[in-house]
């Protein structure tokens, strides 16, 4: 990706740091710099996540906002099969696959509970949008075809990997479409009731939002584990999304 993509690096405040980077280090990141309190994790020299020792955190309690995963974009679908054969051959903690029609995914839990999708896009004149808006599907995964198409697998991610998109537990979708919107994004599909999909520049999303916590969930809480806030290089400040996320240009 060139230096236009809006979104940078998140940042998760973790119970264990040294068995969150050795997960994170085993997944596919590389390690730019470590300390007692911090990692900067990613790919290609570029930091994708930060790591923050939080020891005395809490357990994120249910009908709360916050991660519902973060999505790491691969430069093709030849690295993606690479990676999936990987993931089965090393046992990684693959929960799910899935064709969004606009891209293919795998998703995974670490070992916290934190949700990661890594996925591939597929070229944007396939992208289809019936009736206006984009066409984001949920279809059965050719997992056989991937790993047929599959480059050799490598053991970490390659240059060009980025943080492709954030997906979020929020308390209201007006609210949090409306705030994301004074940011410049615009609305590119919904799921029913209960999910929007928002980008800047077409893209089919870079921010995911859902009511699966529930309408009202309550907003982050400083001191729970998890999503502390996210990277966007098109902010002039740091802000606050109405669920409690730090929005930041530079974590």
């Amino acid at each position: 990706m060139g230096s236009d993509w809006p979104l940078g690096a998140l940042e998760l405040k973790v119970l264990d740091l040294e068995r969150q980077v050795g997960f994170y280090e085993r997944f596919g990141l590389t390690p730019i710099t470590t300390s007692n309190e911090h990692a900067d994790l990613g790919a290609g020299g570029s930091p994708l996540l930060r790591l923050t020792a939080f020891p005395g955190g809490r357990e994120r309690p249910p009908h709360t906002a916050g991660l519902y995963h973060f999505a790491i974009l691969l430069p093709s679908e030849e690295e993606l099969g690479g990676f999936l054969q990987r993931a089965l051959e090393e046992r990684l903690p693959l929960t799910g696959t899935s064709d969004h029609l606009v891209s293919q995914a795998l998703y995974f839990d670490d070992p916290e509970g934190n949700g990661i999708e890594v996925y591939a896009d597929r070229p944007r004149s396939e992208w289809q949008y019936p009736n206006g808006r984009l066409d984001i599907g949920i279809e059965h995964l050719d997992f056989e075809r991937l790993l047929r198409i599959a480059a050799a697998p490598e053991k970490k991610f390659s240059a060009g990997t980025v943080l492709g998109h954030m997906h979020l537990n929020v308390s209201d979708l007006d609210a949090s479409q409306a705030f994301y919107e004074s940011l410049g994004m615009e609305l590119m599909a919904e799921a029913g009731h209960v999910m929007r999909f928002m980008s800047w520049d077409g893209y089919h999303h870079h921010l995911g939002i859902n009511l699966l916590q529930g309408h009202g969930a309550a907003p982050v809480e400083p001191e729970v584990r998890g999503l502390r806030g996210f990277e966007i290089r098109r902010l002039e400040a740091a802000q606050t999304d109405p669920n409690g996320i730090l929005l930041t240009r530079a974590l």
